[in-house]
């Protein structure tokens, strides 16, 4: 009798509950119904409100049946999907699922929120006098503190009147942010701190926090005990249109320089304000257009050396440029400019360069051809003393090679090519230059398996590629032009034979008769690899020059 009373109370009680929400539970250690008939009831001790998806957990629940509404006190828990929310106080309305809560904790993984209150739906959390902190919360965290904090479970974060920073400390105010939170949050924090002989003491601090979906902004901030402070705005931006993508990045720092600063490169005292600026950026227009474009000032030649040298060793001759892209089906057309923002450098400035290649294709009879042209105005100032150099430029080539392969493992294109090139406005007058080629590429293909075995190099057979190759290339000189043309796109040192074929020289302006046998040998070891199907081990590729005419200086057999 005691059972069946105990379940017609719980039944009665239950009643207002499923009938506006199926499914819907409430329960407690102990029931108070003193509140008179309104249906109005009190559970305490260890609380439980259950709905759908929804779990509420307090040390005491007020079910208002007029209002349909609980109301939570004590060691609140309010649980929805992946959203776990703790406060002093909360009040829950049925009827629209709309809540309001007091001193809350919420959990909304990987981020964790503070606030003096919470309001929202099913769909929506508004924070007040609130901080969320990406991950758990703790001194070197991402922070960012705001008036008002709007979180879209999975879908966004919205703040007004922001700031941002680590832990406790924020700096960088934002007067709008906006994120997906399906994505991790794009903040960027790099540190860097220890002692060198000619910086002293040193810690460096790269910070960027987003203030839209496609951009972050902050500074670069470095204390240097024997410099001074540098500091300077930074950002990075991306963008993920289907149709339409561009990204790139800013850093920047600016110092009074107490320090030893010696001289430049070219000998002369660094004053004691210095500074540096990099900029990258690529950009795509649809499947055929690419915008590039690269900054570097440095208001020294040695800025980067002495504070940033990791950056400085790799790129110690910067370039600034910009350049457009056309892919067709079997041409690119090209738009390029090359600036000298730093008075330490020579740079082969281009004002612009128009450039089309058309890719070889086939010419019929078995032959292929390959064409190029460009228009450029070439400019380069002197560094110190020096004649200052300029000339506008019309450069065509034409390449036309017959492929022949008797059997698989050989093969033999003989090729032969022109190249016409215009000079005006160089200040000693027109010069126009005519070059030929002839010559041939010839190649076989060598291959050996070897049953060898080892686990610990991973190692699982080898397969050794030996191709030898054999180029050679006739150049003759029908007009030398050496007194006429400025010598702007001239050769430079390198440590690698330069190309062979005259449609292949970059060199423009310092190219010369050349009658040139090359003979090469490339090696690669390989083994099998279960993912890739095979992994190069080794690659060892020689080459040398046989040169039947030579300029002077030059050996018969290159180095």
């Amino acid at each position: 009798m005691f059972r069946l009373i105990l379940r017609l109370t719980l039944l009665v009680l239950l009643v207002p509950l499923r009938a506006a929400e199926p499914g819907a539970e409430i329960s407690g250690d102990v029931l108070d119904t003193s509140l008179g008939a309104g249906g109005d009831r009190i559970y305490r001790g260890n609380a439980v409100f259950r709905s759908g998806g929804l779990l509420l957990t307090a040390d005491e629940l007020r079910y208002a049946a007029a209002t349909e509404t609980v109301i939570a006190t004590g060691r609140v828990t309010f649980t929805r999907g992946e959203t776990r929310l703790l406060a002093d106080r909360l009040e829950y309305c049925r009827t629209d699922g709309r809540f309001l809560a007091n001193n809350i904790r919420l959990g909304l993984p990987p981020y964790f929120a503070e606030a003096a209150s919470a309001e929202g739906t099913r769909d929506e959390i508004t924070l007040r006098k609130a901080r969320v902190t990406y991950g758990e919360p703790g001194p070197w965290q991402p922070t960012v503190t705001a008036d008002v904090i709007t979180l879209a479970p999975g879908k966004s974060l919205r703040t007004e009147k922001a700031a941002a920073g680590i832990g406790h400390a924020q700096p960088f105010t934002l007067p709008r942010l906006e994120h997906n939170i399906a994505k991790p949050l794009p903040v960027t924090v790099e540190l860097e701190a220890g002692f060198r002989r000619t910086l002293g003491a040193f810690g460096d601090a790269l910070l960027l926090l987003p203030v839209s979906p496609e951009l972050r902004l902050g500074a670069d901030v470095g204390l240097y005990t024997s410099r001074g402070l540098m500091a300077g705005p930074a950002a990075r931006y991306e963008s993920e249109d289907q149709g339409e993508s561009w990204s790139g990045f800013l850093r920047s720092g600016f110092i009074r320089d107490h320090g030893d600063r010696r001289g430049d490169v070219l000998g002369r005292p660094i004053p004691v304000d210095r500074g540096y600026a990099e900029w990258r950026h690529r950009q795509t227009i649809g499947p055929e257009v690419t915008l590039r474009a690269q900054l570097n000032w440095w208001k020294d030649s040695d800025v980067l050396r002495d504070f940033r040298p990791q950056a400085f060793f790799p790129v110690q001759e910067p370039d600034t440029f910009f350049e457009a892209v056309h892919r067709g089906p079997d041409a690119i057309t090209s738009l390029f400019f090359r600036f000298q923002p730093n008075d330490f450098q020579h740079v082969q400035r281009r004002s612009p360069e128009l450039r089309y290649d058309l890719l070889p294709r086939p010419a019929g009879e078995g032959f292929y051809h390959g064409f190029s042209a460009s228009l450029a105005a070439l400019r380069e100032s002197p560094v110190g003393a020096g004649v200052a150099l300029r000339s506008d430029r019309l450069d065509a080539v034409y390449e036309i090679m017959r492929p022949v392969v008797p059997v698989e493992w050989f093969t033999f294109m003989p090729v032969a090519g022109a190249r016409l090139t215009h000079y005006a406005n160089t200040g000693g007058g027109a010069h126009t230059r005519w070059l030929g080629e002839a010559g041939f590429d010839a190649a076989l293909r060598l291959s050996g398996t070897f049953d060898v075995k080892s686990e610990r190099w991973r190692v699982d057979g080898l397969r050794h590629l030996l191709t030898p190759r054999l180029g050679y290339r006739w150049i003759p000189e029908s007009t030398s032009g050496n007194g006429a043309i400025p010598r702007i796109d001239r050769e430079s040192f390198a440590t690698y034979l330069p190309p062979l074929g005259l449609a292949a020289a970059r060199h423009v302006d310092d190219l010369h008769a050349a009658h040139t046998l090359r003979l090469s040998l490339d090696n690669t070891l390989q083994t099998r690899d279960p993912a890739l199907g095979s992994r190069e081990l080794l690659m060892a590729n020689l080459a040398a020059d046989l040169r039947f005419r030579r300029r002077p200086g030059e050996r018969t057999l290159s180095e």
